[in-house]
């Protein structure tokens, strides 16, 4: 592999000198820097990276002795190989004098080349392994520093893990044990006799007493876990129930590993138990939740199947419309309900979410004390409402500036009862029939909520009076018989 070359200043003041030495070098393979004199040399010190300086003692200006001592006092140079040529005998005092200044070998003129490319090499290498060295030593610090950090932090992922285990345990969530399989003796931790609930000072560990807190169920898995042990598994997991002596039911999770002597035989089960029980119960819930959003889908497409296949009107837009004004009307009790978890809907609520498309301002008036409807009662009676809102401001009070609704509720004995009064809009007509949008609201109020509705159509007015019990549960079985009526009209008559 080749070596990688390093740089040799050549400083002397005499360009044929400076030619000679370049003659001599060359085999060497380096490369050859030139400066012909001292301030030339401090210039190219200061931007190349030179491994060996061949300089000339006698020089104008800056002598060798000078110079030498220019370089050594800058930090980056203070280990540079420097080599003096002289042309003159060198006393012992010259030679220390140069000594002082840094020098580190004397070449004497006529210079003899082998000598100075032995001398140029050995300082050439001697830099190579130097560098070498250094970089070597660069990498271990690396490693050495790499590896550190390593330690560090597992040391700090370990204490962080024992620090969990341990607030886990403090907080009754984790204990451990261990069974001698021989003797049959027990030792449980604190945390074991936490999960179980009983007193460390009164309780003692042995298989009858820990057998009878397990829960009647799970007994058999203790049963289970001692013969897997015995036809040689060595390591066993399950969950089971116990009951702590004041009756609360503990899920928990078991681990046991056993050890085994030179023929095979355990010896010894060690294990940890894991309290479980948050978990199960929110595995319940998200269960109970999952079962309840089935529910209410199955619900709200059955409502909405119901208005599509019984919404009738004898113009195909007049159908869009009314189809999307009673999916509109589910949709906002839906948003309603959800914001409250499913939990029920305040009725003024209802009204106001109705009352949203109209802007009627002071042509409205409402009054009534605050009442939660079940999530089921809410549905159909935002329906029911959604029909006596469309045919009001279609034929009624609401077509008109002049006309005023007045809904007034009260509660007495879990029963609702609800006032529609109408005044000051077109002269109403008591109808001939039944249209489909009163018996959308008759089916919702009768048959799906067990109340009652009754018209009055008054020439002043419509007056509807709705009576709907609170406490009754609505029944999801007869919703494919929930009329919504196609027109939305109450057999209006203007005169």
């Amino acid at each position: 592999m080749d070596q990688e070359k390093v740089n040799i200043l050549l400083v002397d003041d005499q360009p044929a000198k400076l030619l000679a030495y370049e003659v001599i070098l060359k085999d060497l393979g380096e490369n050859l820097v030139i400066a012909s004199s001292g301030r030339e040399a401090l210039e190219v010190l200061l931007k190349t990276e030179i491994a060996v300086i061949l300089v000339d003692v006698c020089m104008p200006e800056l002598d060798g002795f000078e110079l030498a001592a220019m370089i050594r006092s800058h930090p980056r140079f203070q280990k540079t190989a420097m080599i003096f040529i002289s042309a003159i005998q060198v006393s012992d005092i010259d030679r220390l004098r140069g000594y002082e200044m840094g020098a580190v070998d004397y070449v004497p003129v006529p210079v003899v080349p082998e000598v100075l490319r032995a001398k140029i090499r050995v300082f050439a290498e001697l830099y190579r392994k130097t560098r070498e060295l250094e970089r070597l030593n660069h990498e271990l610090e690396d490693r050495v520093r790499a590896r550190t950090a390593e330690l560090e932090s597992s040391t700090a992922k370990l204490r962080e893990s024992e620090q969990r285990r341990s607030m886990a345990i403090s907080a009754g969530k984790m204990g451990s044990w261990d069974w001698d399989w021989s003797s049959g003796d027990w030792m449980w931790d604190d945390g074991q006799y936490r999960i179980f609930g009983v007193d460390p000072d009164s309780f003692e560990v042995n298989p009858a007493n820990v057998q009878a807190l397990l829960h009647p169920d799970d007994v058999d898995q203790l049963r289970k876990a001692i013969a897997e042990f015995n036809k040689g598994t060595r390591a066993y997991e399950t969950e089971f129930r116990i009951v702590r002596p004041d009756g609360e039911v503990r899920w928990c999770v078991g681990t046991a590993a056993a050890t085994v002597d030179e023929r095979g035989r355990v010896v010894r089960v060690s294990g940890v138990t894991v309290d479980i029980t948050e978990r199960k119960r929110a595995e319940e819930r998200q269960n109970l939740l999952a079962r309840e959003v089935d529910h209410r889908a199955k619900n709200a497409l059955a409502l909405a199947q119901s208005i599509v296949r019984l919404t009738r009107a004898d113009e195909v837009k007049d159908y869009v419309n009314a189809v999307e004004g009673r999916i509109n009307a589910l949709a906002r009790v839906h948003t309603i309900l959800s914001l409250s978890s499913w939990q029920g809907a305040e009725l003024s609520r209802l009204i106001d979410e109705e009352l949203a498309p109209y802007s009627l301002g002071d042509q409205i008036r409402l009054e009534g004390p605050e009442v939660q409807l079940l999530p089921a009662t809410a549905q159909t009676l935002a329906l029911a409402l959604h029909e006596l809102f469309t045919n009001s401001a279609k034929y009624g009070a609401l077509s008109t500036r002049s006309g005023r609704l007045a809904i007034d509720w009260q509660v007495e004995d879990e029963l609702l009862t609800l006032s529609w009064e109408e005044s000051g809009g077109p002269l109403v007509m008591t109808p001939k029939s039944r249209g489909f949008g009163t018996r959308s609201l008759l089916a919702s109020v009768e048959s799906q909520l067990g109340g009652q509705a009754q018209f009055d159509w008054r020439a002043e007015g419509l007056l509807c009076r709705l009576e709907v019990p609170l406490t009754r549960k609505t029944a999801t079985a007869g919703l494919g018989k929930f009329d919504t009526g196609g027109s939305a009209e109450l057999q209006r008559a203007s005169g």
